[in-house]
């Protein structure tokens, strides 16, 4: 039972919790939504600089930077007017939307998989606005604006598309160059890449000239991807530019900046969806590579600008693979293999732009493979995910068993220790091997209560990883009703009022699983300390099991249902667990205390310190 001085502990420390987020709801959430207004307000002052700053650069190459030989408004024999229009490419993976102006995309929806939210695909060119699509194109580098004007459309077939208009540019001694600026878009049935081919080609005789500033065109991702991303009120949900070099990855959360390095691929990747964009030929790329995270009506973007390299005396053709679509190694995968994908890439490696841990990501592949293994058997991925947390505590269960013993061993040689240490207190040398000693006479090794712990704890930050990224959970229903999507919290009933404090942690929602496992966690808290020797830092190990999981019921109450199943369920095994383990100890205390050995004697050369008369 705890004592009174550990219950004091704990309703001090609930206290003050409880007092800092209410005066955090209602002393410093005004201040800081004051100072997010103050910061908006000045980055809108920022842009509107910017965008005047760029206004005066593109009148400033107006005369020398590309004009299109047609109006907008007009064909290309000016015979009529072309109004803005729409055309649909329909897959087996996506639903895409372009459009002639600029010949860009307005929509990009993949069909397999829903926004909860909306009902439809997720939507992959989100936030779009009138002057922000899609793939689209700028001449010159990243701060010139998109173009914008009317382009011609082809339509080769269900799955190929081409935009095209013609553009006028004086060099530098003032003479005029005509060329022909194409989009081809190919889509194949099965992809989640498509090609988008970028052609400049010289008319009237003349060769394709396209430099400002040594750069020829700017190609830019959609302005963010979807689902739609509140960093606000889901802190598990991300944004991350992410890149591949050929040897390394890059993934940096998203922020204006640019980044000047080599690469091979880069894009933008949420949790759960990705778009990345590889060149057929990166030489012909500036290595910098510029992101957007500006503000639109409180959306924030995540996009992507890549730069093409002057252009001069030559046609010129570059394709680019374009990856839309789902953050699973299953699907990113297939660009490694020819035989894989319809494009017949090689070792694309964009199965590096998987979240991952690192250098624990070895454990995370084969964690991963158990638990598709036993979804297959199961068809549900909970009880995968608790089949998984059954085998994993058994297969861990001997290391438990082995640093609860060794802990008895330690609590045992501890008056002992002391003893030598206060002997040997001036001569450190003799200390160290006087504490050796007693270790061997022990049959104890300081070291083998650290690598079973050292283990347990990679498992677990590779299981976190697994089991909050996992791209499969994504709508997978555990308990109809209850947990029905293992990739955000469970929900039972949800409310419209506003509660102060409680509505800043629940978003108005009530979640059952945040409780059953800090009930797990607190009885867990119990059954170890019986198994454990009364000591002096007593009272903090009960702060820790008690207090420890009344705190984390706030931090964990919207952590996704398939993580929070697995802390549960784990819970409830080491109760089991730790009912067998308390019997081990108990039995070793008797028989250590039976045998009685006289280690220290030994360790300190078998002398007996004598005592008074």
């Amino acid at each position: 039972m705890m004592d009174k001085n550990t219950i004091l502990a704990i309703v001090l420390s609930a206290i003050v919790l409880f007092g800092y987020f209410f005066f955090d709801a209602f002393y410093m959430a005004p201040k800081r939504q004051a100072a997010y207004e103050a910061q908006q307000a000045a980055e809108l002052e920022e842009q509107a600089a910017k965008a005047a700053e760029a206004e005066k650069l593109s009148a400033r190459v107006s005369e020398s930077s590309p004009v299109a030989s047609f109006a907008d408004g007009e064909d290309a024999s000016g015979q009529g007017t072309v109004a803005v229009q729409e055309f649909t490419v329909t897959t087996n993976r996506a639903k895409v939307v372009l459009t002639n102006r600029g010949g860009d995309i307005v929509s990009y929806k993949l069909t397999e998989h829903l926004d909860k939210d909306t009902g439809e695909g997720v939507e992959m060119a989100d936030n779009v606005t009138s002057s922000n699509r899609a793939f689209s194109l700028a001449f010159g580098d990243s701060d010139m604006s998109a173009i914008d004007g009317i382009f011609n459309v082809k339509k080769v077939d269900d799955y190929t598309i081409g935009f095209y208009r013609d553009f006028t540019m004086k060099d530098d001694s003032g003479v005029s160059h005509k060329f022909r600026l194409g989009k081809l878009y190919t889509f194949t049935p099965d992809d989640y890449a498509f090609r988008l081919s970028v052609t400049v080609n010289g008319l009237d005789g003349s060769p394709a000239s396209l430099n400002l500033g040594g750069a020829a065109y700017t190609l830019r991702t959609s302005p963010q991807i979807g689902p739609h991303y509140d960093k606000k009120s889901n802190r598990y949900e991300v944004r991350q530019f992410v890149s591949w070099d050929g040897r390394k990855k890059a993934k940096k959360a998203f922020s204006d900046r640019s980044y000047d390095k080599a690469w091979e691929w880069a894009g933008a990747a949420g949790k759960y969806f990705t778009v990345l964009v590889k060149p057929a030929d990166n030489s012909k790329m500036l290595a910098a590579i510029r992101c957007s995270a500006q503000q639109l009506s409180g959306y924030e973007n995540s996009q992507v600008f890549v730069t093409r390299s002057a252009i001069s005396g030559g046609n010129v053709t570059d394709d680019y693979y374009i990856y839309v679509g789902p953050r699973s190694e299953k699907e990113l995968i297939k660009y490694n293999n020819a035989d894989s994908n319809g494009w017949k890439l090689v070792n694309a490696r964009f199965n590096q732009a998987l979240q991952t841990s690192g250098f624990l990501s070895v454990i995370e592949v084969a964690l991963k493979w158990c638990l598709e293994t036993i979804y297959k058997l199961v068809r549900n991925w909970g009880v995968a995910i608790i089949i998984l947390t059954i085998f994993l505590k058994i297969i861990l269960f001997p290391l438990n068993k082995s640093t609860a013993l060794g802990s008895i061993k330690m609590a045992g040689l501890q008056p002992k220790m002391k003893e030598i240490q206060e002997r040997y207190k001036d001569d450190p040398q003799q200390q160290q091997a006087a504490m050796g000693k007693l270790y061997k006479e022990a049959g104890y090794n300081p070291a083998s209560g650290c690598l079973p712990m050292v283990l347990q704890m990679m498992v677990l930050f590779a299981l976190y990883n697994v089991f909050n990224n996992h791209f499969e959970f994504r709508g997978a229903s555990f308990i109809h009703g209850w947990i029905d999507d293992l990739s955000v919290g469970d929900q039972l009933f949800a409310w419209d009022a506003q509660i102060p404090f409680i509505s800043s942690f629940t978003m108005n929602t009530f979640r059952l699983l945040p409780f059953i496992y800090t009930g797990s966690q607190l009885l867990n808290g119990v059954i170890t300390q019986y198994g454990n020797a009364a000591g002096a830092n007593q009272s903090s190990m009960k702060f820790m099991m008690y207090g420890m999981p009344l705190m984390f019921f706030f931090l964990f109450y919207n952590v996704p249902s398939g993580l929070l199943l697995y802390w549960t369920v784990s819970n409830i095994l080491q109760i089991g667990q730790q009912v067998i383990i308390n019997k081990i100890m108990a039995k070793k205390r008797l028989e250590l205390e039976a045998a009685k050995p006289r280690t220290v004697d030994k360790a300190m050369g078998g002398k007996k310190k004598k005592g008074r008369r």
